[in-house]
């Protein structure tokens, strides 16, 4: 049995000394890739550029899904409460990290109430009429932070706007 798993651990060590040398894609061979297909640059417009950023914090969102009974993840990214310019109007905007995509859209008002969520400091739970989808739907949101003073940070910027 110890001739049979001799060669073997040879071979693992001989592995091992190879990955060490440096390999084949490593080496610059000279060759030039032209482009195949030539792309124009695009200008975005995000929808953010006649606003003011008040309030920008890492976050997890969640929404009430009322025919199960349950919490549905809505997306992890940055939260920005962003002021209008002209009209002073405060909305909540949210995107998810990788993607950007919108998963939490809707003006701030006097209406809301933010309340921390019962047993964890680090939620805050609301109510609003969201367009995130592309339709305006009543949901119930819950958001958890990072820290307790992100949490704080929020309920404040929501009890000094409106």
């Amino acid at each position: 049995m110890a001739s049979t798993t001799e060669p073997t651990n040879l071979k693992k060590e001989e592995e091992e000394e190879d990955d060490s040398k440096p390999g084949a894609e490593d080496e610059d061979t000279g060759a030039q890739v032209a482009p195949i297909v030539k792309l124009q640059e695009v200008a975005v417009t995000t929808g953010e550029e006649n606003e003011d950023v008040l309030l920008d914090l890492k976050a997890k969102l969640y929404r009430f899904d009322k025919e199960g009974n349950q919490w549905k993840e809505r997306g992890v990214g940055t939260l920005k409460l962003l002021k209008h310019k002209e009209s002073d109007k405060i909305r909540l905007v949210m995107r998810q990290n990788k993607t950007l995509k919108i998963c939490a859209n809707h003006l701030v008002l006097p209406t809301m109430t933010v309340q921390e969520h019962q047993g964890n400091d680090k939620s805050c739970v609301w109510h609003a009429a969201d367009f995130a989808d592309g339709e305006l739907k009543e949901e119930t949101f819950a958001i958890r932070f990072a820290s307790v003073e992100s949490e704080l940070l929020l309920f404040i910027y929501s009890v000094l706007y409106l």
